[in-house]
C-alpha cells in the first residue's frame, strides 16, 4: 500500500495478529518484568514478516495509531521505532523512550539487546553511551574502551573521551594512536573554548610531532577565530621555541610573522625576528646596511613595511638575478656601497643605485621560469617542461609568488617553451598532476588559483583545501561528496567534521526552508545512509517539505542533479500526494525519472492530463512540448492524449515565431535561443513538416504554410522550401496573397516606419555589431590555441548570426515595396485599411488592420495581407458577406466599415 493512501488500515492478517498483541498489552498491563530477550526477538520475526508481505507502512501506522493514545506501549514503540530506524526516516526518539523505560527500570540485559539492535542499522550516539553504561554495570570494563572508540568517531563534541584515549595508547607505547586521538581532542576543545585543555594537548602534540607545521598553522587560525588571537599567539610561541631548538630558521621566521600580524608591537617578536634574519643571511655581504636601511630595529616604523622592505633588499647581492621589463633578465655583478652594476641580456655593466634598484627591479630565485628561460638552451628546457609535467608546474608556480592559475602556466609556457600544438596534450597530463601529486593543492583563498606545498598533503586534505577555497554552496556539495568517495576515508577526522558541521549550520538555525537548507538535509542524510558512523541530520523531511513556500522556485535554485534525484525520491518516499507533486515539478526538472516512476506505480493518467494541458497552454509550457515530442510522443499515456499531428506541429511553429519574438524584445534571450534552435531543428532539419507534407492533403498544407509563413523572423529560404514542396506535391497550388503579390513588381509591400526601421537595424548590424565582432575574433585569435578557445568560438559563433542576419535583411529590404497612404482605397479591404467584421457564430464585432508581413502582429489583430485570413479579405467590401474555415471550423462574416489605419 502506497503511502499516499490515506484512510483507516484493512486489519487482516499479520496487522490483526499485532493489533491482538497490542490490545492484550493494554488490557492486561503487562508488566516490564515479563519482558525479555525472547519477546523481542519474537517482535523481530514480526517485522520480517512485514518486508515480506509489503505491509511495513501499514504496520507503522497501525502502531503510530496505537501510541497515540498508549504512549508506553512497549510492542508499538519497538515495531514503529525499528521500522523508523531501518529507513533512516527519522532521528532514533522513539527507540530513545523505549529504552529510556528499561533504563529506569535497570532491566540491563534488555537495555543491552535494544542497543545492539541500534547498532545493527548504523552507528547512534545514545545507543553507544548506554551500551557503554550497560558494560559498567555488568563490570565488563575491557568492553568499553571499543565502545568509546566507536562513539568519538560519531560524536564530534566529545573531547574528554577522546583525551581519554590517546592517554590509554599513550601508556600502551601506540603513539601513533594516541596522537590521533589528542589531535581529535584538541579539535573538540578549540570548538569548546577550553584554552587549558588546549594548551596541554598542543604542548603534547609539540613534543611528538615538531615538524607538523601545517597541523599546529591551521589549529591556530581556529583558536584566534574561536578564542582569542591573543591565545594563538601563546600556541604560535610554543612553536617558535620548538623551531628554534631544531634549527629550522625558515619556519621560525614564518611563525613570527604570524605572531606580528595578531600584534604589530610585540618587541619581543620583532627582536626575534631581527635576530632569525641574521642567523639566516649571515652571509650576505649587505646584511647589516639592509637591515639598517629597513629601520627594521627601529620601533617607530611598521613593523610589517620594515620586513617588507628588508626582505626587498636581501634579495640584492652579488650572483642573484633580477628582471626589469625593457632590458629583461640580468644577473647581479657586484655591489659597492650605493651603486649596484647588473649584466641585463640586452645592456652589459648597467649601473643605478640600491634605491633605484629596489624601485625598478624584480628579484628573481635562480629556479624562476624567466631566468630558466634565459640561461638555459631553450632546447633543453623544452625536452624537460614536454618531458616532465610535475616539475614544470612547480617551476612555474613558485616563480609568481606559489600562486598560479593555468591561464598564466600556460602564457608562461607557450608559444615560448612548447608550441600551441603541443600544449593540449601536455595540459591533460598536467591537471592529472594537479589533482594527484600531494606536493600540490588550490590556495585556500581561490580554487582556480595552485600552490606548491612544503610538506606533501594527502588528497582528501587536497579536497578539504579545495572545499575551503570553494565560495558556491553546491561546488562545496560536490566536493564533500568527492570527499566521501575517497578509499579509505576517515570519517572521523577533523577534515570531514568541519565540512559537515559546515552543511550541519544550515539545518540548525533557517528562518525558512530554501534550496540550501534543503540540499544540506538531503546531502549529510546521503552521507548517513553510506556510511552509519556519520551522524544523521536531527530533522524530519515530511516537516521540512511543509514548510516550503514556493515549491518549484526552490527545486530550481537545487543546481545540483543528484541533490535534485534525491529531493524527489523521497517525496516519493514520504509525501502523500507525490504523484501529484511530481506532476507539478515536471515542467521544471524534465526528469525521465519522475515518468518512469509515474508510470511504474500506474499513474500514467497524470501525464497523459499533463501533456494534453501543456498543449493547449503552450506559452507556458514551451520547454516541456519540445521535452514531450522528443521524448514521449511513442508512449501509451501521450498516444492516449490523442493529440493530432497538425496540431503538435501547429504548436511547436506557434513555438518558435514566439521565441523568435522575445529574442527580438531581448527577454530571455538565451533560453529563447535555446528553445528556438531545438524547434528549428524539429520541424526543418529532422523534417518534421516535410514528412506531415507528404501525407497531408491540399487544405493541411495550406494551414501549414500559413502559420509558417506568419513567422516573420524565420529564414526565407525556409519557407521557400516548404512552399516548393507544396507545389511539387500539388501542382497548380494556389496560395492566398498570390494575386496581389502579382501586382507588387518589387516583392513585398511595407509601410515606411518599418522599412526605415529594417535599414537602421541593418546599419546598426553593419557599421557597430561587425566591426566590434571582428575586434573580438582578433582578440581571441591571439590568445592562441583554438582548440580550446573559448573565446574564439563564442566569437566565431557570434560572426555566424551576424552573416545570415545581414543576409535576411538585405534580402527582405531588397523585395520590400513602399506603401504611399496617399493611395489607399476604403471603398474595399485592402493593405492599410482597417475593418469591422460581424462574427456570425458569436454576434461578436472584431476589428482587423491589414498590413505586411513586416508589420503583422495577430495578438493585436494586425494581419498580413498574405495570410490566408488576410488574403480572404482582401477586395472585400462593407456589407458582403464570406465564410472563412480554420481547424475544420467555417466561421461566416459580413464586412462593416472600412477605414484607413495609416
Amino acid at each position: 500500500m502506497s503511502s499516499e493512501d490515506a484512510g483507516p488500515v484493512e486489519l487482516t492478517g499479520l496487522l490483526k495478529k499485532v493489533f491482538e498483541m497490542l490490545n492484550e498489552e493494554k488490557w492486561t498491563r503487562a508488566t516490564l518484568s515479563n519482558y525479555s530477550e525472547h519477546q523481542f526477538r519474537d517482535l523481530d520475526e514480526v517485522l520480517q514478516e512485514a518486508r515480506e508481505q509489503r505491509l511495513v507502512d501499514d504496520l507503522k501506522k497501525t502502531c503510530d495509531e496505537h501510541l497515540s493514545h498508549t504512549r508506553n506501549s512497549i510492542i508499538a514503540l519497538y515495531l514503529s521505532g525499528m521500522i523508523a530506524l531501518s529507513r533512516q526516516i527519522i532521528d532514533d526518539a522513539t527507540l530513545v523512550n523505549l529504552v529510556s523505560i528499561f533504563v529506569d527500570n535497570h532491566k540491563w540485559n534488555i537495555v543491552r539487546y535494544l542497543c545492539e539492535r541500534i547498532l545493527d542499522y548504523g552507528e547512534s550516539k545514545f545507543a553507544l553511551r548506554t551500551l557503554a553504561d550497560c558494560y559498567r554495570n555488568d563490570n565488563e570494563e575491557d568492553k568499553i574502551t571499543g565502545v568509546w572508540e566507536r562513539l568519538v568517531k560519531v560524536d564530534y563534541e566529545e573531547a574528554d573521551l577522546a583525551k581519554a584515549l590517546a592517554e590509554n595508547a599513550e601508556k600502551q607505547g601506540n603513539t601513533g594512536e594516541a596522537v590521533d586521538y589528542y589531535k581529535k581532542a584538541l579539535h573538540r576543545y578549540v570548538n569548546k573554548q577550553l584554552f587549558t585543555n588546549v594548551r596541554e594537548i598542543w604542548t603534547k602534540l609539540i613534543e611528538y610531532g615538531p615538524d607538523d607545521i601545517d597541523f599546529f598553522l591551521h589549529v591556530q587560525k581556529r583558536v584566534a577565530r574561536n578564542i582569542s588571537t591573543d591565545r594563538a599567539v601563546i600556541l604560535l610561541r610554543d612553536v617558535y621555541a620548538s623551531c628554534r631548538k631544531n634549527g629550522d630558521i625558515n619556519t621560525a621566521v614564518s611563525i613570527l610573522k604570524l605572531i606580528l600580524q595578531y600584534d604589530e608591537r610585540d618587541s619581543k617578536a620583532r627582536q626575534e625576528i631581527t635576530e632569525c634574519f641574521r642567523e639566516k643571511y649571515a652571509g650576505h655581504s649587505q646584511l647589516e646596511e639592509y637591515i639598517r636601511v629597513s629601520n627594521l630595529t627601529q620601533s617607530y616604523r611598521n613593523v610589517q613595511e620594515a620586513i617588507q622592505d628588508f626582505e626587498k633588499h636581501i634579495a640584492f647581492d652579488k650572483g642573484n638575478f633580477v628582471y626589469h621589463r625593457t632590458w629583461g633578465v640580468g644577473r647581479i655583478a657586484k655591489i659597492e656601497g650605493d651603486e649596484i652594476v647588473i649584466d641585463f641580456t640586452k645592456q652589459r655593466n648597467h649601473s643605478m643605485s640600491l634605491k633605484m634598484a629596489v624601485n625598478a627591479l624584480q628579484t628573481l630565485s635562480r629556479d624562476h621560469i624567466w631566468v630558466l628561460k634565459a640561461v638555459w638552451k631553450k632546447e633543453k628546457l623544452h625536452e624537460k617542461v614536454k618531458s616532465d609535467p610535475e616539475w614544470a608546474l612547480k617551476t612555474v608556480i613558485r616563480s609568481f609568488g606559489n600562486s598560479c592559475d593555468i591561464k598564466r602556466i600556460k602564457a608562461e609556457l607557450v608559444p615560448s617553451v612548447l608550441s600551441a600544438g603541443e600544449w593540449p596534450a601536455w595540459n591533460t597530463r598536467a591537471k592529472e598532476v594537479l589533482k594527484t601529486d600531494p606536493a600540490l593543492g588550490v590556495s585556500p583563498e581561490n580554487i582556480d588559483l595552485y600552490m606548491v606545498r612544503d610538506r606533501p598533503v594527502t588528497r582528501t586534505e587536497k579536497l578539504y583545501n579545495e572545499f575551503k577555497a570553494e565560495r558556491g554552496f553546491f561546488e562545496r556539495a560536490q566536493t564533500l561528496r568527492s570527499f566521501v568517495s575517497e578509499k579509505d576515508v576517515e570519517l572521523d577526522s577533523e577534515y570531514f567534521s568541519e565540512m559537515h558541521a559546515w552543511f550541519a549550520a544550515f539545518l540548525r538555525s533557517y528562518s525558512q526552508v530554501n534550496e540550501q537548507v534543503l540540499s544540506a538535509y538531503l546531502l549529510l542524510k546521503d552521507i548517513a545512509a553510506r556510511f552509519p558512523q556519520a551522524p544523521l541530520p536531527q530533522l524530519n523531511f515530511e516537516e521540512l517539505f511543509e514548510s516550503i513556500a514556493d515549491l518549484p522556485s526552490v527545486f530550481l535554485a537545487i543546481k545540483d542533479a543528484k541533490l535534485r534525484e534525491e529531493f524527489l525520491h523521497h517525496i516519493k518516499l514520504l509525501i502523500p500526494g507525490w504523484a501529484d507533486i511530481y506532476i507539478t515539478l515536471f515542467p521544471y526538472a524534465l526528469s525521465p525519472s519522475i515518468v518512469v516512476n509515474l508510470e511504474k506505480e500506474n499513474r500514467a493518467d497524470r501525464l497523459t492530463a499533463m501533456a494534453e494541458r501543456c498543449f493547449e497552454n503552450y506559452r507556458d509550457y514551451r520547454e516541456v512540448v519540445v521535452w514531450l515530442y522528443r521524448n514521449a510522443l511513442k508512449t501509451p499515456w501521450f498516444i492516449a492524449a490523442n493529440i493530432p499531428e497538425e496540431k503538435i506541429i501547429i504548436t511547436l511553429i506557434h513555438i518558435l515565431d514566439v521565441s523568435y519574438r522575445e529574442i527580438e524584445n531581448h527577454r530571455d534571450v538565451t533560453e529563447n535561443r535555446k528553445i528556438n534552435r531545438q524547434v528549428h531543428t524539429i520541424l526543418f532539419r529532422d523534417g518534421l513538416i516535410a514528412s506531415c507534407i507528404a501525407r497531408a492533403d491540399s487544405d493541411a498544407a495550406l494551414r501549414i504554410f500559413t502559420y509558417i509563413e506568419d513567422v516573420k523572423d524565420l529564414d526565407p529560404a525556409d519557407k521557400m522550401k516548404l512552399r516548393s514542396a507544396i507545389t511539387e506535391k500539388f501542382p497548380g497550388f494556389k496560395f492566398f496573397g498570390d494575386t496581389e503579390k502579382a501586382t507588387v513588381s518589387r516583392g513585398l509591400m511595407v509601410t515606411l516606419a518599418k522599412y526605415e526601421e529594417k535599414q537602421k537595424q541593418l546599419a546598426h548590424i553593419m557599421e557597430v555589431e561587425v566591426p566590434a565582432n571582428s575586434k573580438d575574433i582578433a582578440f581571441a585569435l591571439s590568445l592562441g590555441d583554438l582548440r580550446e578557445n573559448a573565446e574564439y568560438k563564442a566569437a566565431k559563433e557570434k560572426q555566424e548570426i551576424l552573416n545570415s542576419t545581414v543576409a535576411r535583411l538585405k534580402d527582405e529590404i531588397d523585395r520590400a515595396q513602399l506603401f504611399d497612404p496617399a493611395t489607399v482605397n476604403t471603398g474595399r479591404v485592402s493593405f492599410g485599411t482597417r475593418v469591422v467584421l460581424r462574427n456570425g457564430s458569436s454576434g461578436a464585432a472584431e476589428e482587423y488592420t491589414i498590413l505586411g508581413p513586416w508589420e503583422s502582429d495577430p495578438e493585436n489583430r494586425v494581419i498580413s495581407y498574405l495570410s490566408p485570413f488576410g488574403g480572404a479579405l482582401l477586395n472585400k467590401k462593407t456589407g458582403e458577406n464570406f465564410v472563412f474555415s480554420i481547424e475544420n471550423e467555417k466561421i461566416a462574416y459580413t464586412v462593416g466599415e472600412i477605414s484607413a489605419a495609416l
